[in-house]
């Protein structure tokens, strides 16, 4: 019986060694902020079919089929990409894990009205509304879970804040 060499596996991982890292060292200046917006982020979930169904039945989202009958949940100027546990497309994060992610959506609608539609589709709240800060001003929180467990979080500025941003790329 034929064995791999897992030891040619193992080694084949590019590693970084801490010697090129150059990041790490004291005194490098920052450069200017080479990113403008979240495009995409890609969800690893346990059933596309259940997550599909929750994205767009609980918050709205629209399902995208794209090549190779690939699927995505499009928002805003963004989208979530699907990616089946076991069955990732490469390049993929180093573990991929289904209900490791933590995120927070803004909305333009009342929180109340969202509770209120959770409550009709039976995803029950975890906390909120209750007060946070977002990346522009304070917005009020709301927080669920999807089907694999990932903690949503469905955030309204308090302020005029979203009416400047919305039109930004």
């Amino acid at each position: 019986m034929h064995f791999p060499d897992f030891r040619i596996l193992w080694f084949s991982i590019p590693v970084p060694s801490p010697e090129s890292m150059s990041w790490k060292k004291e005194g490098m200046s920052p450069p200017p902020c080479f990113i403008q917006r979240l495009d995409h982020l890609v969800l690893t979930v346990k059933s596309i079919e259940d997550t599909v169904a929750f994205y767009s039945k609980v918050l709205g989202m629209e399902v995208v089929t794209f090549k190779g009958n690939r699927k995505a949940l499009h928002f805003g100027q963004q989208k979530f990409n699907l990616h089946e546990a076991g069955h990732e497309f490469e390049p993929k994060a180093r573990r991929p894990v289904p209900g490791s992610a933590d995120f927070c959506l803004i909305t333009a609608e009342p929180l109340e009205k969202l509770l209120e539609h959770l409550e009709a589709c039976g995803v029950p709240s975890e906390e909120g509304p209750v007060a946070r800060t977002g990346a522009v001003g304070p917005i009020t929180s709301v927080y669920f879970r999807d089907p694999d467990e990932n903690l949503v979080e469905v955030s309204r500025y308090c302020t005029d804040v979203a009416a400047e941003t919305e039109g930004e790329p």
